[in-house]
């Protein structure tokens, strides 16, 4: 069964999660061909009960000491563009989909989306664009992270964020 492993880090980015879990999103991702959904919630106001929603294995959970073991299962990953999240997910070289919370001022997790993007190494978009993103994804277009060379993600951050 292929799974999606949500997760929005240390903060709380509530906005994700009822977007992942609406019913449109959850169709999107069933006709996809997944059929578990875990979310990692953090600090949100929001964290769903474990339950069947239609065809897809919904789990929820605030913490754990480390993901690493769920981003390893999952077959996709769809994070917060926190750049920690989206180096441990690239550097499991799981294909990635950025959900940027743009309500947040001076976005820099924008910036860092739209150059790893640029690059072909993960796609992002915003909650109001999520299940059309889900829709459409090509996943295939997607090239993986050179492993093992985090000065590349220090210059990718960088970059992002116009230190160089």
């Amino acid at each position: 069964m292929k799974s999606v492993f949500v997760t929005v880090g240390t903060t709380r980015f509530d906005e994700l999660v009822e977007h992942i879990t609406s019913p449109k999103a959850v169709e999107a991702l069933r006709e996809r061909g997944y059929g578990r959904l875990v979310l990692q919630v953090g600090k949100g106001s929001i964290l769903p009960e474990s339950q069947r929603v239609g065809q897809i294995q919904l789990e929820a959970f605030r913490f754990k000491d480390s993901i690493a073991g769920d981003i390893a299962t999952a077959d996709l990953v769809i994070s917060h563009a926190g750049a920690g999240s989206c180096l441990e997910a690239l550097g499991a070289g799981k294909s990635l989909l950025v959900v940027v919370n743009d309500t947040l001022m001076d976005n820099h997790q924008l910036e860092l989306a739209r150059q790893l993007h640029k690059d072909s190494h993960l796609l992002y978009c915003t909650c109001s664009t999520l299940t059309e993103t889900l829709r459409n994804m090509d996943l295939s277009a997607l090239q993986p992270f050179p492993p093992g060379q985090p000065k590349n993600f220090a210059n990718y951050l960088g970059k992002a964020v116009g230190l160089q």
